[in-house]
């Protein structure tokens, strides 16, 4: 037996890119992305992924073990990358599209240093930002637009221009189909390099093998108890540890991939409703926090109706906007700052409303289910809470 070595006949590199290649042939003709109007089969995502990989290597010039970027929210061509740019040999590596210029710019250039960066249209100022921030005489990477008609509110100036050396799309249209994808040499070849959080000093490039994420991909599989053919709401971003590996997860079990450009409340709910998800991560402290408030509330003397709703921040983005409808017979009616420092004795600071709005009825259905929908539109519609002066008092009616 000490004379069997591994060999072609016996052995293959592990890499999750072959659960791509396995949907296409199970589950060829089932969806594997849906985005707004948008679906998509994963045999047809299989051969977008082997076009697009052609051109990263061909037109491009990306060799074995280079690093390309991405910086885009969850779109279907940030899930595609996840196959394309291994398929092309290369490393990926995805950027927060949250970070500022001068952190990308220090992480494009760190390490192996990114030769390719695949640009969201609503990330191009961010991008080309950085990329200036360039010391002189620095090797610039190519950019790629990612243009999404799809998207919201489209920046006018975008399109191919001598910043740009194609569009997303334009590489996966010239692709070849028949491209012979460019399988690992050994299975601990890189195919990811992610960044930390930098809590404790600059974020440190952490890279994964092929070996290790196809057993982190099946491992996340068994522990949640994944069936066949899921419907996976994207919640969480791709760009946050690839997903949690559930980007190549959901090609080994042929689900749909449900993805979203925008985190949105009711956008969740709606998507949730339509498609029938039975899977999503994210971080519920959202939910949980705007709960715990509303209990806290409740338990005030003078409260007797009260829902708490996101409100725009200009400082943390959002804060919590506390609706209260007062007790009828109030003798005295507390103010805004006395309910919050109500809150305050009851709740950690970060929970406590920046904002409380008195009404005389909150809107409800014909089942008394309060419409918080309408009251986040309103909320939406007093702007930011931190330069909003205090003390609100809006009309009941609508």
């Amino acid at each position: 037996m000490e004379n069997l070595k591994p060999n072609q006949a016996n052995s293959s590199p592990l890499t999750p890119i072959g659960f791509l290649e396995r949907s296409a042939t199970v589950y060829g003709d089932c969806p594997s992305i849906v985005y707004n109007d948008s679906v998509y089969t994963w045999s047809e995502t299989y051969q977008r992924c082997l076009r697009l990989a052609s051109s990263i290597v061909v037109s491009l010039g990306i060799k074995r073990r280079q690093v390309v970027s991405v910086v885009a929210p969850n779109i279907p061509a940030m899930y595609e990358l996840h196959f394309a740019v291994p398929m092309a040999g290369a490393v990926l590596n995805n950027l927060n599209t949250r970070l500022d210029a001068r952190t990308i710019s220090s992480m494009l250039r760190h390490g192996a240093e990114s030769k390719l960066v695949f640009v969201d249209q609503h990330s191009v100022d961010l991008v080309l930002d950085a990329v200036s921030l360039f010391p002189e005489h620095t090797l610039v990477p190519r950019l790629v637009l990612i243009a999404d008609e799809l998207a919201p509110s489209p920046s006018p100036e975008i399109g191919v221009n001598s910043r740009f050396y194609s569009t997303y799309e334009d590489l996966v249209d010239r692709g070849d189909s028949e491209f012979q994808w460019l399988r690992p040499e050994t299975e601990w070849d890189p195919i990811v390099l992610n960044y930390t959080s930098g809590t404790t000093s600059s974020p440190k490039g952490v890279v994964h093998c092929h070996r290790g994420i196809f057993i982190v991909t099946v491992d996340s599989l068994v522990e949640w108890s994944v069936p066949k053919q899921p419907v996976y709401l994207w919640t969480l971003p791709m760009f946050h540890g690839n997903g949690w590996s559930y980007t190549w997860g959901m090609a080994a079990v042929g689900g749909t991939n449900i993805c979203l450009r925008k985190f949105d409340g009711p956008a969740i709910f709606n998507l949730i409703r339509r498609h029938g998800v039975t899977h999503m991560c994210g971080a519920p402290v959202v939910l949980n926090m705007l709960v715990e408030v509303e209990s806290a509330l409740y338990g005030h003397p003078a409260v007797d109706e009260t829902a708490v709703v996101a409100r725009p921040d200009d400082f943390w983005g959002e804060s919590p906007c506390a609706f209260v409808k007062l007790k009828n017979g109030v003798t005295r009616k507390p103010t805004e700052e006395e309910i919050m420092e109500y809150c305050r004795e009851k709740l950690p600071h970060y929970m406590v409303p920046k904002s409380v709005v008195f009404r005389d009825e909150l809107p409800k259905t014909s089942t008394g289910k309060i419409q918080k929908f309408l009251l986040k539109d309103i909320a939406k519609k007093m702007g930011s809470a931190a330069t909003t002066a205090a003390g609100v008092v809006v009309p009941s009616r609508m």
